[in-house]
């Protein structure tokens, strides 16, 4: 997991080239005015889910994996809460793995949790279980999808 400011975005370029295809995409488009859903960039090699959602409770993090996607996490305004813990020490499977939507869900608790603040980002491999969502309020973010 990386958690940092866009400002210093490109320190992950060398990761992914779709790390800066997602941020130089970022850099033109005035979120505030997509529509929520899906927005395809290079089709299912890189796509944005801009999301509003209702924030819930630490009590209610599901911890989630992902075999195909790297997420790129980044906040639109407000404050978003994260739990992480590494994937392999998560052990109570919600459910198996959904090879469709690449997806698994964990009744785990994580190991930790973490803020994100407007402008910032989290980037979650597959060895990363992460429970986004928690907090309090609505916010407005993007979840961008690297196939890997």
């Amino acid at each position: 997991m990386i958690v940092d400011s866009i400002k210093n975005a490109e320190l992950y370029y060398s990761l992914s080239p779709r790390i800066k295809q997602a941020f130089d995409w970022l850099a033109k488009t005035n979120v505030s005015a997509l529509e929520a859903g899906r927005h395809d960039i290079d089709g299912d090699n890189l796509f944005v889910n801009v999301m509003d959602v209702e924030l819930k409770p630490r009590e209610a993090a599901a911890l989630e994996v992902h075999d195909r996607y790297i997420d790129i996490q980044i906040m639109v305004g407000e404050t978003e809460e994260y739990g992480w813990s590494e994937r392999c020490d998560c052990h109570s499977p919600r459910e198996e793995f959904n090879r469709e939507r690449d997806v698994q869900f964990f009744t785990d608790v994580p190991q930790m949790f973490f803020s994100l603040n407007e402008r910032q980002f989290a980037i979650f491999f597959p060895e990363d279980a992460h429970a986004p969502m928690l907090g309090e309020g609505a916010v407005r973010k993007l979840i961008f999808k690297l196939l890997i």
